[in-house]
């Protein structure tokens, strides 16, 4: 893991000096190359390994080697699911993906913000569209794969909110066959008006068509929601009244946010959605509230400034079964991912715990 970290240490002063999109898609590119060739596959594995017994979990009725994944937003088009496994991940979320292909907002439209460890990001969901990434999936499908694939799903820029459900349905159609799970992303700041969809009378009535699909179509494929952290408690009571009602299963706490407080760098004032390490207190908060008010029933991913082990654990004991990474990948490279494995199964030692479950919620 030191190798890989001093490795990655020295390319990413180089990736810094390039636009951060375009070396986002670079970093991406160059991995699913490297996954190609036996010898840079291997070393992969060997500097991101993380199999160990204590780590994999069950969770919404999916088998999960460890409890570890890469967030939606770091490959949007299910390009590199196979190559971001190597990383030693538990799972892959791909996405946001829309129905039809968009362009999503002007660039530039990505912002590092060097001093906080963060990003900031204002994509409004660039997607080659469903039936592109169907394909993309299709072809990641057909070897097996350790780590689980799960695909974010969202509504079309130009896609009215009266008739954002033929959107969302039309994509849990297309895409169930090669997800393992699916997550319905209503809380992305960067298109215009998603987040009215979290309201009560929008969201009960997404959510009832999506079951009814679901039922009809793919009984068997868990279905989360993606929430804000800028909703109030209350707001997120009123939404966990609904997912519990209408029987999904889980959710993901939390997506980037719009909150710009105690800030550095120059660029924080630039439009779109917050993440990295200023989002993790936040996130945390939100995920120990529904695991209180909850009793832990219903199962939450944690994301949002996961950058360490202590921030993975910190997830975790508020409350997540399993936790994602995204912007602590881009700042700290693929040997993050065996660090927190590695620091977990630290913990569990010291605590005598035998499997991930016993951490789960134990701070709240």
């Amino acid at each position: 893991m030191a190798i890989a970290s001093t490795f990655y240490h020295r390319f990413r002063s180089v990736l810094f000096q390039l636009d951060p999109e375009f070396s986002h898609n670079l970093a991406l590119r160059l991995l699913a190359i490297a996954a190609q060739f036996p010898f840079s596959s291997k070393w992969l594995n060997l500097t991101s390994d993380s199999e160990d017994s204590r780590l994999a979990t069950d969770v919404f009725g999916i088998h999960f080697p460890n409890p570890i994944g890469i967030a939606a937003g770091y490959d949007k088009n299910a390009f590199g699911a196979r190559s971001l496994s190597l990383l030693g991940v538990g799972h892959v979320e791909v996405g946001t993906i829309t129905l039809i292909p968009q362009y999503g907002n002007p660039r530039p439209r990505l912002f590092r913000l060097i001093e906080d460890d963060a990003l900031i990001n204002s994509m409004g969901f660039p997607s080659a569209g469903a039936a592109a990434v169907a394909r993309h999936l299709s072809k990641t499908r057909l070897k097996p794969m350790r780590s689980k694939i799960g695909v974010n799903i969202g509504k079309g820029c130009d896609t009215p909110l009266e008739t954002a459900i033929s959107d969302y349905s039309g994509l849990l159609q297309q895409l169930h066959p090669y997800a393992d799970y699916m997550t319905i992303n209503i809380s992305s700041p960067n298109t215009v008006g998603l987040r009215k969809l979290q309201e009560r009378e929008a969201l009960q009535h997404l959510l009832v068509e999506l079951q009814k699909i679901r039922a009809e179509k793919c009984p068997n494929m868990p279905l989360l929601v993606k929430l804000a952290p800028d909703l109030s408690l209350n707001e997120v009571d009123e939404a966990l009244e609904l997912i519990i009602d209408c029987g999904l299963s889980g959710i993901i706490a939390t997506n980037a946010t719009v909150d710009r407080t105690g800030l550095k760098s120059p660029d924080r004032d630039q439009p779109g959605g917050l993440s990295g390490p200023p989002l993790r207190e936040q996130s945390t908060r939100i995920i120990r509230h529904i695991y209180q008010q909850t009793n832990g029933v219903i199962p939450i991913i944690g994301v949002g400034g996961v950058d360490s082990p202590d921030a993975a654990l910190e997830k975790i004991r508020a409350g997540a079964s399993l936790v994602q990474v995204y912007t602590g990948l881009v700042y700290h490279g693929p040997g993050l991912v065996q660090a927190i494995n590695a620091g977990i199964v630290r913990e569990m030692k010291t605590l005598g715990a035998q499997t991930i479950t016993e951490l789960i919620g134990t701070k709240t």
